[in-house]
């Protein structure tokens, strides 16, 4: 069975069309076509149904693509293994990481990497927590970097360290001169958050309902990069780690106020591997890496 027909399955399978399949593999639809078929010789039953609308999987198909996606990385993981062992010293990384850690932790901390090991490559999604450890427990990723982790049988920890919320605003804002805040006082003025599945959100929701406050919920976003630019504004107040934000601090263009009054959100941010699974060269060196990193960070 070739390697090549269960790749092109695979992205199909992930795609549900022939045609999207066949652009991102950059090769001709029949191509894909083909090798679908030698797979249905080979395990001797059809794994796909065409239509007006697209292809759909049998159920042998879905039992098949279930399977094969960790297949994939597993022997894309055992290519890495034997270039270490030839000293090439080379590889790829993917890294699943949530949106409020990426600018004032995770860069850094790759730009550095990278300057040590030029030929190793990365590939980072950005998640919400819960879906960046599925990833990593499904063979899609070699490392996590998240807060509000939630637990999982088939990932463990490699760093974990303290996380205390702050309110974030520009310079100007009148919360910024505050030497702390309360969640009544946060309420008064508007917020950007992001949406209910995040982690962040639930907290936040969370503790205000116990703080006894209404939030002004004025701006709902998932991009992290379009609620700094309204706090930059002064268009709003966000709930974030100072960490998230150390590089516009650094620069004066946002301020975080601690926040007190016993409600505060605290979570703890955590390195994660996929349990019992062995880490190439590229991911080993870089999981070192950011526990120094981040040991240097978080106490």
């Amino acid at each position: 069975m070739q390697i090549r027909a269960l790749v092109y399955f695979n992205e199909l399978a992930r795609c549900r069309s022939m045609r999207q399949a066949a652009e991102r593999l950059n090769v001709a639809p029949t191509a894909i076509s083909r090798q679908v078929e030698n797979l249905e010789h080979q395990f001797g039953t059809p794994l796909v149904e065409r239509g007006a609308r697209g292809i759909r999987l049998t159920a042998a198909g879905e039992l098949l693509a279930d399977r094969l996606s960790r297949t994939l990385r597993d022997l894309e993981q055992v290519n890495d293994l034997i270039d270490d062992l030839k000293g090439l010293r080379r590889g790829k990384v993917a890294i699943v990481t949530n949106g409020a850690l990426t600018s004032g932790i995770l860069a850094p901390a790759l730009a550095a990497f990278s300057a040590d090991y030029p030929s190793i490559s990365f590939r980072i999604a950005i998640s919400s927590a819960r879906a960046a450890i599925d990833l990593l427990a499904g063979a899609e990723a070699d490392l996590a970097l998240t807060i509000f982790t939630p637990p999982h049988p088939d990932v463990a920890m490699r760093f974990s360290g303290d996380v205390v919320h702050a309110a974030v605003v520009a310079p100007g804002h009148p919360l910024a001169a505050r030497p702390h805040v309360t969640m009544a006082e946060i309420a008064a003025f508007p917020l950007a958050i992001p949406e209910e599945s995040f982690g962040a959100r639930l907290a936040l929701e969370e503790t205000a309902a116990q703080a006894g406050v209404e939030l002004q919920r004025l701006f709902v976003t998932n991009s992290l990069e379009m609620q700094k630019e309204l706090a930059r504004r002064g268009a709003a107040v966000l709930i974030l780690p100072a960490l998230a934000v150390a590089r516009e601090i650094a620069l004066g263009e946002l301020t975080s106020v601690p926040i007190r009054g016993g409600w505060q959100i605290r979570t703890r941010l955590v390195l994660s591997v996929a349990r019992g699974r062995p880490l190439s060269f590229a991911a080993s060196k870089l999981v070192a890496h950011l526990e120094r990193h981040l040991g240097a960070l978080i106490p």
